[in-house]
């Protein structure tokens, strides 16, 4: 296990020096016939225009990094670079950011019908599959391309979740995997026949959102189609295929009936009584260890609950601990720590192999703890060798990155949902068609 735990440093180390090299080198990935890609005529004017402007984005970006500045706009709130220990770096995301909003265009393609496109939930644990959807769909999202040929990215509004809520049959649960896999690649057909830009870049500008456990599963059948095909995914665990540098991992959000969850800063990091606290079913090998080691709770410091008895309030005792655990269940996914940042409480997440979301500019080590599985008997004494110092530090930034974990409908600047499509942006782009170099 210590290995694994390595190895999975090292990649996340190597993710963050291919960001820092997004923004700083002249040149970025390029498709080329190597990678099976065709080559684009020069005289294509239209894509012509896309690849510049995504040159002088960044231009911008690179020269924000090199003078340590950014360049300020209207209604996005005053940052301060020397208190925003919250980012890898400041200056690189908050100019990146104004140039998506500034410039990224996304196309969503009309084919298909709802429910099984177009739509997803809006409540629940997949909440965000159908919020972000739903964002896309609208009219009047000053993201959304008036035409596709000027889009520097394409949407496949498939929901996955929909899919298995409405087609799945317990008769054929063991081969339900392979019905959901024919779906997308079908739409795909479609899109692909109809227009040509999945068939120009191989899928590389192309994206779908899914929070679903499955949706890792919908390339497995078919690799080489979805090889540059960006998935965003709530499941984003690296051993079960998951790619930094392509896909993008999101927030799981368990999101009340009203679907817009609340956030507040909770009881005073000083009179927080509860040290560190779960509940929730035990399921999956890491809970079980979880439960095994502090599940019966004869240790008033770790309170782990199989659940709640029904005299205890969930959102109350987050509010009232210092640390909240965030144990992987089935599949890494959870929406645990999302609501420890709305309550205030310093998340401890207790993964292997899971790429935190939005880490390619959001600095994790300085609002939360990182527990390795295998650490799990050692969890009261790593949590008790912070210095209440350094956790009234990570309290404090708890709150600060708060906004970025936040549902709104219509999206805000440097919400939820613009993190995600950040975080889609960069790989955008990261990624120059074959035939055009404006560096």
């Amino acid at each position: 296990m210590g290995a694994d735990n390595n190895k999975f440093s090292i990649t996340l180390t190597l993710f963050s020096l291919l960001f820092l090299a997004l923004y700083v080198s002249p040149t970025d990935q390029t498709l080329n016939e190597d990678d099976d890609v065709p080559k684009i005529k020069k005289a294509d004017i239209k894509l012509a225009r896309i690849e510049e402007q995504l040159a002088k984005a960044r231009t911008e970006i690179r020269n924000a990094v090199v003078k340590k500045s950014f360049a300020s706009s209207e209604k996005k709130g005053s940052y301060i670079p020397e208190r925003a220990a919250v980012y890898n770096n400041p200056f690189a995301f908050f100019q990146s950011h104004n140039e998506m909003i500034k410039t990224f265009k996304i196309w969503t393609y009309k084919e298909g019908d709802v429910p099984l496109m177009h739509t997803g939930p809006m409540k629940s644990i997949y909440s965000i599959e159908g919020d972000f959807i739903e964002e896309m769909e609208r009219k009047d999202n000053p993201l959304v391309a008036n035409h596709p040929d000027e889009a520097h990215a394409f949407f496949i509004p498939i929901s996955i979740t929909n899919i298995v809520h409405y087609l799945l049959t317990p008769s054929e649960r063991k081969g339900f995997f392979k019905k959901i896999q024919t779906i997308v690649e079908d739409y795909i057909g479609v899109i692909a026949e109809k227009y040509p830009y999945w068939n120009r870049s191989k899928g590389a500008d192309h994206f779908f959102v899914s929070c679903h456990d499955w949706a890792p599963r919908v390339s497995f059948g078919n690799p080489k189609l979805f090889k540059n095909f960006i998935r965003v995914l709530c499941n984003a665990n690296i051993s079960e295929g998951f790619i930094p540098r392509r896909d993008v991992s999101m927030t799981e959000i368990n999101a009340p009936h009203d679907n817009i969850p609340k956030t507040g800063s909770g009881q005073s990091p000083y009179k927080r009584s509860i040290f560190a606290f779960f509940a929730g079913g035990n399921h999956g090998v890491v809970r079980q260890k979880l439960f095994q080691h502090w599940g019966d709770n004869s240790d008033n410091d770790i309170q782990v609950y199989n659940y709640l008895p029904k005299d205890k309030n969930y959102p109350k005792l987050l509010s009232q601990s210092k640390y909240c655990l965030c144990p992987s269940g089935y599949e890494v996914a959870s929406s645990r720590a999302t609501e420890a940042i709305y309550t205030g409480c310093i998340p401890v997440i207790i993964k292997d192999h899971y790429v935190l979301p939005y880490s390619d500019v959001l600095d994790w080590s300085q609002f939360s703890v990182q527990v390795p599985v295998d650490k799990i008997p050692e969890l009261k004494s790593i949590l008790q060798g912070i210095p209440f110092s350094k956790y009234l530090e990570m309290q404090k930034r708890v709150l600060e990155v708060q906004r970025h974990f936040m549902v709104n409908m219509p999206a805000k600047h440097f919400d939820v949902l613009h993190m995600i499509l950040h975080s889609v942006w960069l790989r955008r782009l990261n990624v120059q068609l074959t035939g055009f170099n404006f560096n």
